[in-house]
């Protein structure tokens, strides 16, 4: 895989700024970087970023994201949304989505930490399996401990929408790695808002 791929060239952002200048300037060589599993690519470049002097809420956040797209795209893992919207479901934008045969969209909402942001991921997954009740829904974030709060909470049945929380530098994120590459990943189909066999037409009634 060539290892000269800009975020602009890949559509991960639409115009350069501060965050994807940071990333590349980080990440030079992001598609030679070497790993055995997933988890791995994240626990390596989610360190060095750490180790520099860049670090905002906001950054962190973008940064994250950046690195789960990437790494969704050297497992294959395509076609890739990112910032999407789905129809029928208002005023949400996820974070990463797939479209799969077997379960419509699954989603992926980014989150460093949580604290009670898990909340907001919760109503937007309730509010996609309205429109798509087969739909699969995970929170990844790169804290253990908030990751096994919501985790209990799940089972709880507290949270609802949310299918389950993965760590992305575990094993956990391998595994879901693995499950998502037996799917079959295609492009979200074309939405008709109505369909009739039958409809009457102005032009049908000049027609008659």
């Amino acid at each position: 895989m060539k290892s000269d791929y800009s975020l602009s060239e890949l559509g991960i952002i639409s115009n350069q700024n501060k965050s994807s200048e940071i990333f590349e300037k980080i990440y030079p060589d992001i598609f030679n970087l070497q790993y055995a599993k997933p988890s791995e690519f994240i626990r390596l470049t989610w360190k060095k970023f750490e180790s520099t002097d860049e670090h905002n809420n906001n950054l962190n956040g973008k940064i994250f994201e950046y690195l789960l797209a990437i790494i969704s795209i050297r497992e294959k893992l395509l076609p890739l949304y990112l910032s999407a919207k789905v129809a029928f479901v208002p005023n949400v934008i996820y974070d990463i989505m797939f479209y799969t045969k077997e379960f419509g969209p699954i989603c992926w909402s980014v989150k460093t930490s949580l604290r009670e942001r898990y909340k907001q991921a919760d109503l937007e997954s309730i509010a996609l399996k309205y429109v798509h009740r087969k739909s699969q829904s995970y929170l990844i974030t790169l804290n253990e401990q908030e990751a096994k709060n919501i985790k209990t909470k799940i089972k709880s049945g507290d949270v609802i929408g949310i299918d389950d929380v993965v760590v992305a530098n575990s094993s956990d994120f391998d595994l879901l790695i693995e499950k998502m590459k037996k799917l079959d990943l295609h492009k979200s189909p074309k939405v008709e808002v109505i369909e009739s066999n039958h409809i009457i037409t102005t032009d049908v009634l000049d027609k008659i």
